[in-house]
């Protein structure tokens, strides 16, 4: 009987989901080498280690300086990568790995990120615009609203957040940013109270936090350049695991599982035959009803698990 996996609930950083499903589904060999590309707050990391034997090896990446205070003590097996996951094929080659056995990719922003006040990730806080994940460069959510034309904030509320009123939004950002800066999460709120109404508030400012971390972040960039070394790097019959929270991610994992590529196109070669590097396993899990209960956070995850083909010629791949 295995040992029951520790609660993260009482660290006040992440609450992994769907841990159990999702570290089985890696099938661990105890002298494997793993790679958790979201380490966070190192729940999944952690059960993974606990499955692994002396010879395994465990790579936990995070772009977040505020995920290595989770990092276990003393623990030899894991080596900890300060790096966006997109970067993946470069550490792997940087530390002599030619291939890896398996990964899990939890793409959900931790409970962390919403909670600090001072992030700008939530709207419950007045913080500044600020929705960077590394926190160390690039543009802010508040760079965001005062760099880009109408036409490409329309862009990003729609396309990163499927936001109904995007076009009127994006005039209303312009024609404020005119007259005083964006710089907080108030005077956004303050810009969209008269296109968000009162009885779906909740979902409709999550909506568009959503698209703007997702721009700040190039979250759909990133992702399938780190499903492509995945697949690469991963030896025949190793497992892609990956937890998704919107459709936009979900798609694109789905879409990777069933052809190899992010846009789901199928490559036939001249006699017809359709080659794929991997194959899904099962369809798409959802969280129990008593975990989405004790972690509400967790109700729109899917969990979908890809094996790498041993040819990769396969003629009948399909996700559903």
């Amino acid at each position: 009987m295995e040992a029951p996996v520790p609660s993260l609930a009482s660290t006040g950083y992440h609450q992994p989901v769907m841990i159990r499903e999702s570290v089985d589904a890696l099938c661990i060999r105890p002298s494997g080498t793993y790679v958790d590309v979201t380490f966070g707050g190192g729940g999944h990391s952690r059960e993974i280690l606990r499955r692994l034997g002396p010879e395994g090896r465990l790579y936990a990446f995070d772009q977040d300086l505020d995920a290595q205070v989770n990092i276990p003590d003393g623990e030899e097996r894991l080596t900890f990568v300060q790096s966006n996951f997109r970067y993946l094929a470069n550490w792997m080659r940087y530390y002599g790995e030619e291939g890896i056995d398996g990964l899990i990719a939890d793409l959900g922003v931790s409970s962390h990120h919403f909670d600090d006040e001072t992030r700008g990730f939530s709207f419950r806080f007045d913080a500044p615009l600020d929705m960077r994940m590394n926190g160390r460069g690039g543009m802010t959510a508040a760079d965001v609203l005062h760099r880009y034309d109408e036409v490409q904030i329309e862009r990003v509320l729609r396309l990163y957040g499927e936001v109904r009123n995007a076009r009127r939004m994006a005039a209303a950002i312009v024609r404020r940013r005119a007259e005083s800066p964006i710089a907080r999460v108030g005077d956004l709120l303050q810009v969209l109270k008269p296109f968000v109404p009162a009885a779906h508030e909740k979902k409709e400012l999550a909506r568009i936090f959503q698209a703007l971390r997702i721009e700040v972040n190039h979250e759909l960039d990133a992702l399938p350049e780190m499903l492509n070394a995945a697949c690469k790097l991963l030896r025949p019959d190793g497992r892609l695991v990956v937890l998704t929270y919107h459709s936009l991610e979900d798609r694109i994992v789905k879409n990777f599982l069933r052809s190899g590529n992010s846009e789901g196109e199928i490559e036939k070669d001249f006699f017809g035959r359709f080659t794929a590097p991997l194959t899904a396993v099962g369809k798409a899990l959802s969280p129990s009803a008593a975990e989405q209960a004790e972690n509400p956070r967790s109700r729109s995850a899917k969990l979908r698990i890809g094996k790498k083909n041993a040819t990769e010629a396969n003629t009948a791949n399909k996700t559903h």
